[in-house]
């Protein structure tokens, strides 16, 4: 009897352990309410603006399109980046180089300067890729891509050096040197990838790299020059040191990273991707450079990620996806001050990597597609824009509360869940389903310390059939092209307008507070704006 007492007490001991454990263990399924509270004259100073410091272009040559030069001008406006970068500025399509039949160099800048007048009419900056090598100067005939970029060395860097600082001296006589100063010269592309960008060895970029610089500086010593522009966050403290030990100029340290695992330069998106389940994939790699800079006989480099996005590849589904934009806004946030800038790669979907492409939506890069359709993506810059020039301290990981200088207070908030199934799918077949969000309970946002008044708030989401122009381009059953009235429906209805708009008053206790619900990848703006 006593045997069988002692063995139901540690049986029941045993099950209250269990729930004990169990209950300690998150349900990825469950709800999760979720409370930001933040104070209005509680602030964390000037906003970090980083993730508009620049982005990304296909090539030099299609800026010379009106669509091209359309959608920039509308994503100056409504997402206000400061710098643009692209490949192929010194490729044959850009008409800057030949030699006549002495070998004597001959120079020409009538493409570059319609681009670079553009560029600067929109109050931009370029961040200047110094590549790829014009024919003329090759020293091989391996190219990349439809366009086919030269990736060889110069067969003569004497002449590689004087087209650099005749170029600059371009610039300079151009635009003048006060806003020179201001750009970035970064030297090449990926030189990582060889084969690919780059034909040779890392030794030979460092040559390559070291004769440009000769050619910036000989025009001004002040203009910044930086690389190596590399993929996967490679070769930082081996660029570092062998600038330090032969006495080589280099201002910003560039590099790039993608947020997702298997393949290699696929264009196509023929080998698949596959959305990395890292929690601080991309991020980590920044954090990683900023350490190693930090570590570094230069440890006050500027750090620039001159391309990021969720993957590599203007064939994959997840930039057109709804999820998308949460991403982006997760890993941003989690960068924190690590980055100087973050250039997304790219504005739009003209980007001919693998040829004009046939279809609207095709996995491209673009946070707007061809015709000019705003993808979820989009939103996500559309938005951070909204935010006020001062933060508020915000424990919240997944969200931003800022106000202006006017009064008006913004808090833009996410919910970022990695749905991908792993190794078994691919983005490729998996984003171009029909997706819906589930439900992840409930935010609450209370702001105290607010002014006392009249206020008008906007809400602002993203997310599964909200600014989610993909969703209505699977319920038109995906054709293969749209028509002028189908294109006019999509944008239409993912304009980007507030969901909801209200008057509010907030009483001299100057609390404001709102509750509302969440699902899975949305993204939500609460801008109040003062009367």
């Amino acid at each position: 009897m006593a045997e069988n007492k002692q063995n139901h007490f540690q049986m029941k001991r045993l099950l209250i352990i269990t729930i004990v454990l169990l209950s300690s263990i998150p349900s990825f399924g469950q709800n999760e309410n979720r409370t930001i509270k933040v104070d209005f004259n509680k602030t964390a100073g000037k906003l970090n603006t980083m993730f508009k410091e620049c982005i990304g272009a296909g090539r030099a040559n299609e800026g010379l399109r009106a669509d091209w030069q359309q959608q920039l001008a509308l994503v100056k406006k409504e997402c206000d980046f400061k710098y643009i970068r692209f490949h192929g500025l010194l490729t044959d399509d850009m008409a800057i180089y030949r030699e006549d039949e002495k070998g004597n160099p001959e120079y020409n800048y009538q493409y570059v300067d319609v681009l670079f007048d553009f560029i600067v009419s929109l109050k931009m900056k370029p961040f200047v890729e110094l590549g790829f090598m014009p024919n003329a100067l090759a020293s091989g005939k391996e190219t990349i891509f439809w366009w086919k970029g030269n990736v060889t060395p110069p067969k003569d860097y004497k002449k590689w050096e004087d087209l650099i600082r005749n170029l600059t001296a371009h610039f300079k006589e151009r635009y003048g040197d006060e806003e020179v100063k201001t750009w970035y010269f970064e030297v090449w592309n990926e030189p990582n990838l060889s084969p690919g960008f780059w034909s040779s060895t890392q030794d030979e970029y460092y040559k390559l790299y070291d004769y440009a610089v000769r050619g910036v500086k000989a025009v001004n010593p002040a203009y910044k020059v930086g690389g190596p522009a590399t993929a996967g966050a490679a070769w930082v403290p081996e660029t570092i040191a062998f600038c330090d030990k032969n006495n080589v100029p280099i201002d910003f340290i560039s590099t790039h990273t993608y947020g997702v695992k298997h393949g290699y330069l696929d264009e196509f998106g023929t080998s698949g991707t596959i959305l990395s389940k890292d929690e601080f994939s991309v991020s980590g790699e920044v954090i990683n450079s900023r350490k190693q800079i930090t570590e570094s006989a230069k440890p006050n480099l500027e750090l620039h990620y001159t391309e990021w996005s969720a993957s590599y590849t203007p064939a994959d589904p997840i930039h057109d996806s709804y999820h998308s934009a949460a991403y982006i806004l997760q890993k941003l946030k989690q960068v924190g001050n690590a980055a100087n800038s973050m250039s997304y790669w790219v504005f739009t979907d003209i980007f001919e990597e693998a040829g004009p492409r046939f279809t609207p939506f095709h996995g491209g890069f673009g946070l707007l597609n061809t015709q000019g359709i705003k993808k979820p993506a989009y939103f996500s810059y559309y938005l951070m824009n909204k935010l006020g020039e001062t933060e508020l301290q915000n424990s919240d990981k997944s969200s931003w509360t800022s106000k202006n200088a006017k009064g008006d207070v913004q808090v833009l908030l996410w919910d970022f869940t990695n749905t991908h199934p792993g190794d078994k799918e691919l983005n490729q077949t998996y984003y171009i389903k029909d997706l819906p969000s589930k439900e992840k309970g409930k935010v609450k946002i209370e702001v105290d310390g607010m002014q006392k008044g009249k206020y008008v708030l906007e809400i602002y989401k993203v997310g599964y059939k909200v600014n989610d122009a993909y969703a209505d381009y699977l319920a038109m059953n995906k054709p293969s092209q749209l028509t002028r009235e189908q294109v006019n429906s999509i944008k239409d209805k993912n304009g980007g307008a507030p969901i909801a708009t209200e008057k509010i008053t907030i009483d001299g206790k100057g609390i404001f507070s709102k509750e509302f619900k969440i699902n899975e990848n949305d993204v939500v703006m609460l801008n109040l704006i003062k009367q």
